[in-house]
């Protein structure tokens, strides 16, 4: 589960609000239609909740269409995002990659073949491909074995310089290192399954007889397991990875089976060992051992192309992918300028943000898992109006989750919440969690058929997630007419609070698989 992550300072802010700040501003009309004082009216009593009488709240709902503000609460103050962060970086990524964009993967011969024998190494290449499986790298290998190439007589050479060295965010939490929602980030990597977890492995737990058998996804040696836990008559078990090794230590009981998401240690050794273990099945022997560099004018054997990027938004998007976010932001920073780097990265994200009128007062990394991520609502929410006019919109905008709908893949991290409301197959909307931080930005169609804009960021609550705070607004909003007053009577039962658990979004709640 997310730990609270320890404090962080806060970074000096480079660039001026951009949004003016009052208590409320419910529409930049000085006679707002009974529609809109009633929808001020309504807002202002969701956000009356007692879970925000010590904290921050900043909302704004604006027309998608004129641009019209209809409602505005501290738009203009500076919040802590969460994965709201992951709307600029997925919407700089579709402009500076395009959605045409794919990750490659390759195999490569740095010496000379001789028949059956490469008299040289073997290189293996990544571009940062978060969905490569052990099954592509099975398949890379087949590859280099159609080759005719069964012995290789030098080292299997790991070249990952596509990205830099830096694996982890420099303001993430320490005790999340083993997590997988905050793995570490290299050009060379692998996912268990589809989701695409990069850089993670999943560890199954299972009662057998009167032991705890213990399996990985996908099937790897890389981890050392240390299996301590007992069958039981329930299921109360650990299975943690201590820091900076690949060891994973399991305890507690099993009674019924139990899946753990780890993230690995060094990702690019991990990838190198899965492709080792496929070219032993093939047939092809590497002779040497696995060494790291990036040799110049090795030949190509094989390669493995990603999905586009138009298809990787959904998984990224949908289940809030935060290795997804940060790889693309190094794969932007490498285009732009070169360098496969978070400092490339995010100054493309904040030049894009910037060219279509958002002023970006502080990105630490893509996914927002940094606390010191920093953005207003009344920045979201130009965000949100400026990538209408995209040529890419429509497959971004499809690629948000959308309120109720329970399909994984379509109602993603907002599956389980607005269900038979007004809102439902509605809201599409990006949401973001982080302890005592929870915020919901995106689009909703009024009652009348007009597109809203809005963004809701609540900050330094203390308990009680205020998720269905977020909810009873989308609904309002759902049901917003600027000429016929809705019943603030009717908010409560319209809004059911959120299934989701406690401050995570379901997403990173793996085992639930909600």
């Amino acid at each position: 589960m997310r730990r609270t992550p320890a404090s962080l300072v806060a970074g000096a802010l480079v660039v001026a609000l951009a949004w003016a700040s009052s208590p409320v501003s419910p529409a930049t009309a000085a006679d707002p239609s009974p529609g809109i004082a009633d929808l001020t009216q309504d807002l202002n009593q969701i956000l009356s909740d007692s879970r925000l009488t010590i904290a921050r709240a900043g909302v704004v709902v604006k027309s998608a269409a004129t641009g019209e503000e209809l409602y505005s609460i501290d738009s203009g103050k500076l919040m802590t995002p969460a994965s709201n962060t992951k709307l600029f970086t997925s919407a700089a990524a579709a402009e500076v990659l395009g959605l045409d964009y794919r990750f490659t993967t390759s195999a490569l011969a740095a010496g000379r073949t001789v028949g059956s024998i490469l008299k040289g190494d073997l290189v293996l290449r990544g571009t940062g491909d978060p969905t490569m499986l052990a099954a592509d790298y099975d398949a890379l290998a087949a590859a280099v074995a159609a080759k005719g190439v069964k012995v290789v007589t030098g080292r299997l050479v790991t070249d990952d310089s596509w990205f830099d060295t830096v694996r982890l965010g420099q303001d993430w939490a320490w005790d999340d290192e083993t997590a997988y929602y905050a793995a570490q980030i290299s050009a060379l990597t692998a996912s268990p399954d589809r989701d695409y977890d990069a850089g993670s492995v999943i560890v199954s737990v299972a009662a057998d007889g009167d032991k705890v058998k213990v399996t990985t996804t996908p099937e790897t040696d890389y981890l050392k397991i240390v299996n301590n836990a007992t069958v039981g008559a329930s299921t109360d078990v650990l299975i943690e990875r201590r820091h900076g090794t690949n060891t994973v230590v399991i305890t507690g009981t099993v009674a019924s089976p139990y899946d753990e998401w780890v993230a690995v240690d060094d990702p690019t050794r991990y990838a190198a060992s899965l492709f080792r273990k496929a070219l032993n099945a093939h047939g092809v022997r590497v002779l040497g051992s696995t060494v790291s560099g990036a040799p110049e004018g090795a030949s190509e054997l094989a390669k493995h192309e990603s999905m586009p990027l138009s298809e990787l938004l959904v998984p990224f998007m949908k289940l809030s992918n935060n290795m997804h976010a940060e790889i693309l932001t190094k794969a932007m920073g490498r285009k732009v300028a070169g360098q496969g780097t978070w400092a490339a990265g995010l100054k493309a994200t904040s030049d894009f943000a910037k060219a279509n009128g958002v002023q970006i007062l502080n990105l630490r990394d893509g996914s927002g898992l940094s606390r010191r991520d920093g953005v207003t609502a009344g920045s979201i929410a130009q965000l949100l109006l400026s990538v209408r006019s995209k040529p890419w919109f429509t497959t971004w905008y499809n690629a948000l989750p959308i309120a109720g709908n329970a399909d994984r893949f379509t109602g993603g991290t907002l599956r389980s919440r607005m269900r038979g409301t007004p809102a439902a197959n509605n809201v599409h909307a990006k949401t973001g969690s982080l302890t005592s931080v929870t915020s919901l930005s995106g689009y909703v169609t009024s009652a009348e058929g007009e597109p809203l804009v809005f963004s809701i960021m609540l900050n330094q609550y203390l308990s009680g997630s205020p998720k269905d705070i977020e909810d009873k607004i989308a609904v309002r909003l759902a049901k917003f007419s600027r000429t016929t007053p809705d019943a603030a009577a009717q908010l409560r039962s319209d809004a059911p609070a959120s299934q989701e658990a406690g401050d995570l979004e379901c997403s990173w709640l793996k085992p639930v698989q909600c």
